[in-house]
């Protein structure tokens, strides 16, 4: 049968399978607002099971989630009390107020699978941001795959044990040149022998696209950068290089609404 995204779904397992015990991508986040003088009132889209808004919330910043799924949203808001959380499109939400800080991380953007989508999104995190606020979004980087395969060659498997529970997935990439879109089939094999077949898709973006994207939406770009960052192989610090070679898997983008 088809799912739209087991995971999503089924929030307690999605954190066990994507595991973040040292707050790597909340850290990631609080060096970041510091290096550019960010403030502490923070909107953060997709925001999934909340893990990310409970570690802001304990470091002194006021929170709002906003996320598509209902399932993610009841999870956050159970386990993270002290922020706001809300379901929403990251391409027409309309929260009536503005934020310091806007956040957009683990390839959240690349939902946006057309030029619209993306012009839509930025438009609604420009007119969400107080003048001079930041957005700080972080998203698999198109440019990697020009002439790389790593992420292509074969099937990758991997199996879970969850709450006594076990699950195993079965996951191939491939790129939909027409549609500048990576493809993700994961065949998943769950409690009781039953079987999900999960289908989904990414932008591929590239560092010029998103950096014209984000001039055109009226923002200035502050930082664009492959690497170190929450997701890659070298540890993201404080007071790191940023590379600007753009061959590594990640985009990082640092904007500030300028108008």
């Amino acid at each position: 049968m088809a799912h739209t995204n087991f995971l999503t779904d089924n929030p307690a397992v999605y954190e066990a399978w994507f595991p973040d015990p040292e707050h790597v991508a909340a850290r990631f986040t609080d060096d970041v607002v510091r290096r550019f003088d960010g403030g502490k009132d923070l909107l953060d889209v997709g925001c999934g099971t909340g893990r990310d808004a409970r570690w802001w919330c304990e470091h002194g910043y006021q929170v709002t989630g906003l996320d598509s799924s209902l399932a993610m949203i009841s999870h956050a808001t159970e386990q993270c009390q002290e922020a706001e959380f809300v379901v929403g499109d990251m391409r027409s939400f309309d929260l009536r107020r503005e934020f310091d800080v806007i956040t957009c991380l683990d390839s959240a953007l690349l939902y946006c699978h057309d030029n619209a989508d993306l012009e839509r999104f930025l438009t609604r995190c420009h007119d969400h941001l107080r003048p001079g606020g930041l957005l700080i979004a972080e998203a698999r980087n198109g440019a990697f795959f020009l002439g790389n395969t790593e992420l292509l060659d074969g099937i990758a498997e991997r199996t879970l044990t969850y709450d006594g529970q076990q699950y195993s997935s079965r996951t191939r990439l491939w790129i939909d040149h027409a549609g500048q879109l990576l493809r993700r089939e994961r065949r998943w094999r769950l409690p009781d022998d039953d079987e999900l077949v999960q289908r989904s898709a990414w932008r591929l973006l590239f560092p010029q696209e998103l950096r014209y994207f984000a001039a055109h939406t009226g923002f200035e770009v502050l930082a664009l950068f492959d690497e170190p960052g929450p997701r890659t192989d070298t540890p993201w610090t404080a007071d790191a290089e940023l590379s600007e070679r753009m061959s590594g898997d990640r985009l990082h983008l640092i904007a500030r609404r300028i108008d």
